[in-house]
């Protein structure tokens, strides 16, 4: 199965498909908070934090201390990450650009709307994104990673050569 995922043709084309459905849900939910008037995280991350009391609490203690202590009092800069980062998440989904790191970082916020009690669509984009993960290059072979992952690679060992150069000296 992990070799289909990763090498077959037909593989790269339904995770092609898997990976643009998973970028426009990110890109559409983006760009309503971009072009809806001032999205405000801060009446969301205050839900949160109340969700996390009572006698079934639908956020843990761990992430409400979170949320209350370090993204609360920064919600401004939250507010900014969360629309930019689903904007630019499903655009780089949609145009297979940097795929794994694109699905990776989707992955991240949906795991955060998750913990903080949000129920949606989530578990599934995370279900779908792990099997963009697994297939690592495959996910993208139909995308703009066919071009540009020879230059990242190339500029990575570039860049190890150097390191391993300079501590010889």
């Amino acid at each position: 199965m992990l070799n289909f995922l990763r090498k077959n043709k037909i593989a790269a084309g339904v995770l092609a498909i898997i990976r643009i459905y998973i970028g426009y849900q990110f890109i559409h939910a983006g760009y309503e908070k971009l072009t809806g008037g001032g999205f405000d995280a801060s009446g969301f991350l205050k839900g949160a934090i109340a969700s996390s009391t009572g006698d079934h609490p639908a956020v843990q203690g761990w992430w409400a201390a979170f949320l209350e202590h370090v993204a609360l009092p920064n919600a401004e800069l939250f507010s900014f990450l969360v629309q930019w980062g689903e904007v630019l998440v499903g655009i780089a989904l949609i145009l297979g650009l940097l795929t794994n790191f694109a699905t990776l970082m989707g992955m991240v916020m949906n795991f955060s709307f998750l913990f903080s009690g949000t129920v949606s669509t989530n578990g599934q984009m995370i279900l779908l994104a792990i099997f963009v993960l697994v297939a690592g290059a495959n996910a993208g072979k139909f995308g703009l990673d066919r071009y540009a992952m020879p230059y990242v690679r190339k500029y990575m060992a570039a860049g190890r050569n150097h390191k391993e150069n300079t501590a010889r000296v």
